[in-house]
């Protein structure tokens, strides 16, 4: 889906303006990456990667493609930023102000995320770390901020993942995704209004088809009575059913009602007592 790659190149174009900042994204970036090697399919991070470790002063070497045939993915090959992590530094996530904690999370998703928003399946976001300490620290750092991700493998890789759109939504708002976060919400209402209008559209599909099915009963029934005479032996209030019913073969029971001027209650007694004695005619 399109606004998946929106999310992507948002966050991808966010500057931090504090050099802690630029530092926590870049260690995000590379969370789980082994030793000072940072893979991507996507050129627009590695720009950032390299954007990054300049601002930094870290000295990084152009992007290149991965060349074993194990590293392409769907006809694509990974870009490889070799970057110095020594050179970053010791970093806590317990001991990071909040402004960081967001900047690295954003590293993350940037790095190892993959976000969909299908149609079919609902929203999901998922980090995919080579290293089961990465995966679990990930985990515990979105449960400190009240994010709650579950954890599986798949194919020896740990994967992290987000289904709930509250937590969705809760992780776009922390890592600045601010546009994504308009347009995810507006896409949700968009599906709840859809969902809500085809349970309206059925039901009152469903209300059609039994006003129909009654009318047919009771119009067959008003036959038989006439049929066998006793029709005119009738109370006046029920011809007067029949005779509305007659009229307005289509109608449910409040036109109906309200062309007798009496109550949908009283109405629908009627129709059914008609039912009731074509019966007994016929019994």
């Amino acid at each position: 889906m399109q606004l998946a790659g929106e999310v992507k190149g948002e966050l991808a174009r966010i500057q931090p303006a504090k050099a802690c900042d630029r530092r926590a994204e870049l260690l995000g970036l590379m969370h789980g990456s082994k030793h000072s090697r940072f893979r991507t399919l996507d050129h627009a991070v590695a720009r950032t990667a390299m954007q990054l470790a300049a601002s930094l002063g870290i000295p990084v070497a152009a992007p290149r493609a991965a060349a074993p045939a194990r590293l392409r993915v769907g006809g694509r090959h990974h870009l490889t930023v070799d970057l110095d992590r020594a050179s970053l530094g010791p970093w806590s996530w317990a001991e990071a102000p909040s402004c960081d904690r967001r900047a690295f999370l954003r590293g993350v998703l940037l790095g190892s995320g993959s976000i969909s928003f299908s149609a079919a399946s609902g929203p999901h976001v998922e980090f995919v770390l080579a290293a089961r300490r990465a995966a679990a620290e990930l985990q515990d750092h979105l449960a400190s901020l009240e994010v709650r991700a579950l954890r599986t493998q798949r194919r020896g890789a740990h994967v992290i993942y987000l289904k709930g759109q509250e937590e969705i939504v809760t992780l776009l708002r922390l890592v600045g995704a601010n546009r994504g976060v308009l347009e995810f919400e507006t896409h949700r209402v968009g599906r709840d209004v859809r969902a809500r209008l085809n349970r309206l559209l059925n039901a009152e599909e469903a209300n059609l088809a039994r006003t129909v099915r009654a009318a047919d009963r009771q119009l067959s029934a008003i036959s038989r009575l006439e049929a066998t005479g006793a029709f005119g032996s009738l109370a006046p209030g029920l011809r007067d059913a029949a005779a509305t019913r007659r009229h307005m073969p289509d109608a449910d029971l409040d036109t109906l009602a309200s062309a007798l001027g009496i109550s949908r209650s009283a109405m629908n007694h009627r129709l059914r007592r008609l039912v009731e004695l074509a019966s007994d005619e016929e019994d």
